[in-house]
């Protein structure tokens, strides 16, 4: 790569990963304070002893945490959140944790900040005319249709499980109450600064800024246990790399012929399939990279392709980060889904899920 490339990558690269680390430290500050514990423990009481009520509400705040502080939010610090909650209501916690998982990925289409692939195509995007607020106008409805069709896909399936009535309110942890207000308001705020059109990392970092120096005065040990994901941050700079490498050497004019061309209905649906499939073999920011370079010349094919690889990951548990790291946090927790099982309703929910917003974006 000559020294202009590498300018133009850092340049489109360098406020990505300056969010990524941003938002996982109001995350990770967030889940400290007890921002999610409180949330979780709010659904079951507002639930009123019912089981699908309490589901309801963890929809809602799935939804939330995906569209607002990325999809890992919702699958690494909502997830074992929502499991304590239903065992300690006696109550399957599965439901809930097929919950979080699938709509950390389906959910992520809204908003740039809600997936990083979406950060990555917001270059693209404004390079075809359309800036942070044109991608969240083509995204809106693709988006909403993904998010309900997940839920039919998540409430057919559990049905049995969710009926019925839980008995106990389990009270949530104690927590410093500064902290937590200030993590709240934060976490709330974030939501508006997301869709002003301002470069996402901007107010990501002054978020950031402003929890860790609120826990430095009131938890400093909570500073020492950050995780901040410097190894995701060099394994994107590597993926970049090594995409454009195999992009030159004979991958894109394979990926082309794969994806085709034109953008009505039959023609989006190819390039959401080979999407959402590129990623179920070999992760969806890779997939992503690849194909974007033959999907970039019209908005509806480069958000047609993002719906493949934001709500196409549900088969394999390779397919995103957030399975991954989702399927840790069950482990951790006790709960194990087969992987059989995890394929076959994924697979379902996928295929439901892509041809809702696929629909939707035709009609956009």
């Amino acid at each position: 790569m000559s020294g202009a490339e590498l300018a133009d990558l850092a340049a489109r690269v360098g406020p990505v990963l300056v969010f990524l680390v941003a938002i996982t430290v109001v995350a990770e500050i967030a889940e400290a304070a007890g921002v999610f514990d409180v949330a979780g423990h709010w659904a079951a009481r507002a639930g009123r002893h019912r089981t699908w009520a309490l589901w309801l509400l963890v929809v809602a705040l799935s939804v939330g945490a995906t569209v607002v502080l990325s999809l890992d939010t919702t699958a690494v610090l909502l997830t074992p959140v929502v499991i304590a909650v239903a065992r300690q209501l006696d109550v399957s916690p599965v439901p809930f944790a097929m919950t979080t998982v699938w709509l950390a990925n389906t959910a992520s289409l809204l908003l740039p900040v809600s997936n990083l692939t979406n950060l990555l195509a917001l270059h693209r995007f404004e390079s075809l005319g359309l800036g942070h607020a044109g991608y969240i106008r083509l995204a809106a409805l693709p988006a909403v249709a993904a998010i309900l069709a997940t839920v039919c896909v998540l409430a057919l399936l559990h049905r049995r499980a969710l009926r019925g009535r839980y008995t106990l309110d389990a009270p949530p942890e104690p927590h410093d109450r500064v902290l937590l207000g200030v993590a709240g308001g934060v976490c709330l705020a974030l939501g508006p600064a997301f869709v002003t059109g301002i470069t996402p990392a901007i107010p990501a970092t002054v978020a950031a800024l402003v929890l860790a120096g609120t826990t430095l005065v009131r938890q400093p040990k909570v500073l020492r246990e950050l995780k901040v994901p410097w190894l995701v941050v060099a394994g994107v700079c590597v993926l970049f790399v090594v995409v454009d490498v195999a992009l030159r050497h004979g991958l894109q004019d394979l990926l082309a012929s794969a994806v085709g061309g034109g953008t009505d209905l039959p023609a989006l649906a190819r390039v959401t399939g080979v999407g959402a499939a590129s990623a179920n073999v070999v992760d969806n920011l890779p997939a992503y990279l690849a194909l974007e370079s033959v999907t970039d010349t019209e908005p509806h094919r480069l958000m047609a392709l993002l719906i493949g690889v934001n709500c196409g990951p549900l088969v394999t548990v390779w397919a995103s980060l957030a399975t991954i790291l989702w399927r840790e946090r069950c482990r951790s927790a006790g709960v194990s889904v087969p992987t059989r099982t995890f394929a076959w309703q994924g697979a379902l929910c996928a295929v439901a899920t892509m041809a809702a917003a696929v629909l939707a974006l035709s009609l956009a």
